[in-house]
């Protein structure tokens, strides 16, 4: 299962906080990596100082923030290889997996026991194979033998351990059955509870604190600052991470994921459309109806997808029941009895039944009260419906979550797909819609401009709009035109809609002709020829005065104006290809033959003592007792079956590299270890005690070389005398409506009158300053105000949709984007804190673009004041071409 990059970047910043723990302490460590000017914009309000678990400074503890859907489970398998590589360093660690409740515990033991499941396939593959997972309740069946020779996840509650008192508890109690984990055990070993006799207690939290566990918490909030200090010491974890989408004070939050990396990388249904009713039977019909259509849409994509609706009845005494609402289902609705299951906490129809199989009976309502609440994940969920008033919050927390995944991860073709969508009985929107966003904030892990914009009512989402919180300036334009009665434009509804237009029969008969969007002539040819001529002249009233508004008020994305910037090409192997900084070595191929094989006493150093050993890397400085780890032997003891071969080879099967041949790196590694041996007087013995730590220095000698290949190659494409670099007018970017919807805006009261996707949606600012109204808002005031610009765009940096330009590590973004009065475009940079490297590769690469494209667009780097310049008179400068 190939990682999303949000998920990837996730790992690496994970893995360096725990490298750089091992060498310079986890507080500094953490410190160091959130207050990096990228990492701390992306923190935003999540941004703080180390606070250390009480009594265990050493420990490596941090937060993993992603939103609800994010993939946090996956994410936490993958970071035992991780934290076994860069901390813990033994070959096989233990691992506490810690989760919020007994229905969550159940169900990730399944998922990690099951062969073939993602989350063990991950473990299996990282552990080949050798891989034990354990209930809490079942922990006397595990043996010695277990946690020597595999990986051992043991799975409970956060509750199982939080206690003050631990008699009576059983994770506390002695246990004979454990009395072979305690054979040779000294009675003296510190930490260990005893009985009154003086003896060890075999109990399995005397057990934890010998094998000092990795700890991942999975959502269990204020979990393990929640526990006491005593309880922290008797589970004495060698590193503590969680997985939460909403982070404690004290949780060192270290990465934060924004729902809208959620939504870029396709893994959540968004925006969700909220609808009203004033009864519960009309939200169940309505419910029905929204299904029915997804399943014809469905029919269009390439894979197999059932939409299903998740109906949440009443308790038993309320007037809607499960019984009730499967049967309004079967006698009102006329749907198929095979086609609903129940899961309450007494009927459990789903039980043994894969919705994602198109074998399986063909289950489309599920009808539950609280059953799917935790843990319940099928991304064919589409629809929700509560037949209660979802006003209050604990109401609307059902939806979370149950219909917001995109079904593979993968945007699907039809846009109604991509949508989630919810029936409420309420006459009181606002307050369910506040609700709503309540959760998607508290809950779910969304900021607030974004869950706002995610919510939509009904007619929004038909007719266009911004959201239910909306906050334009402008009214924006409706056709809300009656004519009489017309079976006509009844029937012919549905193509109606497809072209942006609602057709409705009011209660009076009559028919309501509505939409937000423009009037396409294929609509118009359709209206025309449904409604009589001298009905119609009230229609064409209407349309002409509704098309004048949008002229007036639209912005020219939403009138279909085109703002499109063609995309730099260079020649690679007699082919023109868009330069990727991800995949720049693809087309060329590189070899570690030119990086020398050797690590010096400056990279590597090991000082060995009698109780003791120091690794020095790169000046860092590690230190390490060996009876702090029972495992642990004298560096020069022998170790059975380890020769520089199979050292070798380690190190090759831990620095895998897909642009790499095996041969190449096993060659380059066997050299390292025989350099070591010969050259540097290092045992093979004293090397195995370090592998993961000599790994590590290996991973760091083939970046550097994939640097300097990447470096090569990124001159060989653009900046080379030879290179040949041109501009695509049909490959490229373009400027569309809503394109960064759900991107932080501008919110100030400043009024633009010329940004391309209109006023409301220019991208928020940099800056310390209230709005980011800096130097970065004043350029953007200044494109604005030239009469040479006939409109802009901010581009908003990181977006998949958004202008880009390569380096050689990853992509540029500029600033602004412009179309110019004479057709040029113009690209503008604002330098403001770039360093002097980044603002050198940009102009380079810049130039090139503006080089390719001759004379038909401009680039440019704008900074507070140059040559007795200021911002404006640089930009007039090159626009004019005043050299």
């Amino acid at each position: 299962m190939q990682l999303k990059t949000y998920q990837q970047t996730t790992l690496d910043t994970l893995r360096s906080f725990l490298e750089e723990s091992r060498v310079r302490g986890p507080k500094i460590a953490f410190e160091e990596i959130v207050n990096e000017p990228e990492q701390a914009k992306r923190l935003g309000p999540y941004l703080g100082s180390y606070t250390p678990l009480n009594n265990l400074d050493s420990v490596p503890y941090c937060c993993l923030r992603l939103p609800t859907g994010g993939g946090k489970t996956i994410l936490a398998a993958h970071s035992i290889k991780i934290a076994q590589e860069a901390w813990i360093e033994k070959d096989f660690p233990v691992v506490l997996w810690l989760v919020p409740s007994n229905t969550i515990r159940t169900q990730t033991v399944d998922a990690l026991k099951k062969a073939g499941h993602p989350y063990r396939t991950v473990l299996d593959e990282a552990f080949q194979g050798r891989v034990r997972v354990f209930d809490i309740a079942d922990f006397e069946s595990i043996r010695p033998a277990d946690l020597r020779d595999s990986l051992c996840v043991i799975v409970g509650t956060i509750q199982t351990l939080r206690v003050s008192n631990t008699e009576g508890r059983k994770v506390y109690a002695h246990h004979e059955a454990l009395e072979p984990h305690y054979a040779g055990v000294p009675a003296k070993l510190e930490g260990l509870e005893k009985l009154e006799s003086g003896n060890i207690k075999f109990s399995f939290a005397n057990l934890l604190h010998m094998h000092r566990p990795l700890m991942i918490v999975d959502e269990a909030h204020n979990a393990v600052t929640g526990l006491s200090r005593e309880v922290q010491e008797r589970v004495n974890p060698c590193a503590v991470i969680e997985f939460t989408a909403t982070p404690q004070a004290k949780s060192n939050t270290l990465h934060n994921v924004k729902a809208q990396d959620l939504k870029d990388a396709e893994m959540i249904k968004l925006p969700i459309v909220l609808d009203e009713h004033q009864t519960w039977q009309q939200a169940v019909s309505a419910a029905v109806q929204s299904r029915a259509t997804l399943e014809e849409e469905a029919k269009g994509e390439n894979r197999y997808i059932r939409p299903i609706v998740l109906f949440q009845a009443e308790a038993e005494g309320r007037e809607v029941t499960v019984e009730v609402l499967r049967a309004h289902l079967i006698e009102t609705e006329n749907v198929p009895k095979e086609q609903i299951a129940i899961a309450t906490g007494d009927q459990r129809e789903l039980d043994g039944i894969d919705l994602f199989s198109a074998k399986e009976p063909a289950i489309r309502y599920i009808i539950t009260k609280q059953a799917l609440k935790e843990g319940w994940d099928c991304s064919f969920a589409y629809v929700f419906c509560s037949v209660a008033n979802v006003a209050s919050a604990t109401d609307v927390e059902q939806l979370l979550g149950r219909v917001m995944r995109m079904p593979f991860a993968s945007k699907r073709k039809s846009e109604k797909l991509n949508r989630a969508y919810a029936h409420v009985p309420s006459t009181r929107f606002s307050e369910a819609a506040n609700a709503l966003r309540d959760k998607l904030i508290n809950t779910m892990g969304f900021e607030e401009t974004v869950a706002e914009g995610s919510i939509l009512s009904a007619q929004q989402a038909m007719f266009g709009g911004e959201g239910y919180f909306e906050r334009s300036s402008k009214p924006r334009p409706k056709l809300d035109v009656v004519v009489p009665a017309n079976e006509a434009l009844i029937v012919a509804a549905p193509t109606l809609e497809a072209e942006g237009i609602s057709i409705a029969q009011t209660d009076s008969g009559e028919v309501r002709i509505l939409t937000h969007k423009p009037i396409t002539a294929k609509a118009r040819e359709i209206i025309e020829a449904a409604v009589a001529p001298a009905e119609l002249k009230g229609f064409h009233e209407a349309a002409s005065a509704y098309e004048f508004e949008r002229q007036k008020v639209l912005s020219p994305a939403e009138l279909g104006a085109r703002f499109f910037v063609p995309a730099l090409l260079a020649e690679c192997q007699g082919e023109l290809i868009f330069v990727d900084p991800l995949t720049l070595l693809d087309d060329f191929e590189w070899t570690l033959s030119n990086t020398p094989a050797r690590l010096e006493a400056g990279e590597f150093k090991v000082q060995d003592d009698a109780n003791s050993f120091e690794i020095d890397i790169d000046g860092a400085r590690v230190k390490s007792r060996y009876a702090a780890d029972q495992d642990m032997l004298p560096m020069n003891a022998p170790v059975s079956d380890w020769t520089a071969e199979r050292l070798a080879i380690f190190l090759d099967r831990q620095n895998h590299d897909p642009q790499l041949s095996q041969s190449d790196v096993l060659a380059w590694t066997s050299e390292l270890v025989r350099y070591l041996t010969t050259q540097r007087g290092f045992t093979v013995s004293q090397l195995h005690r370090l592998k993961f730590l000599l790994s590590r220095k290996v991973r760091d000698k083939i970046e550097e070389a994939r640097k300097a290949a990447k470096s090569a190659a990124y001159t060989q494409l653009l900046l080379a005398p030879q290179s040949r670099v041109e501009v695509d007018w049909k490959r490229g970017f373009e400027f569309r409506h809503e394109m960064f919807f759900a991107q932080p805006v501008y919110a100030g009261r400043y009024e633009f009158s010329k940004h391309f996707l209109g006023p409301d949606a220019v991208g928020a600012f940099d800056g310390k300053k209230a709005y980011g109204e800096g130097d970065e808002f004043e350029c953007a005031q200044i494109l604005d105000s030239l009469q040479q610009v006939k409109h802009w765009v901010r581009n908003v940096a990181r977006h998949i949709n958004a202008f880009r330009l390569p380096r050689q590590d990853q992509y540029f973004y500029p600033d602004f984007v412009c179309e110019l009065t004479d057709g040029r475009l113009l690209i503008v940079e604002y330098k403001g804190e770039l360093t002097v490297l980044a603002a050198t590769e940009h102009r380079v690469v810049g130039e090139k673009w503006e080089q390719a494209m001759a004379g038909k667009g401009l680039f440019m780097i704008v900074e507070k004041e140059v040559g007795g310049l200021d911002m404006k008179a640089q930009i007039l400068k090159k626009i004019d071409g005043v050299a």
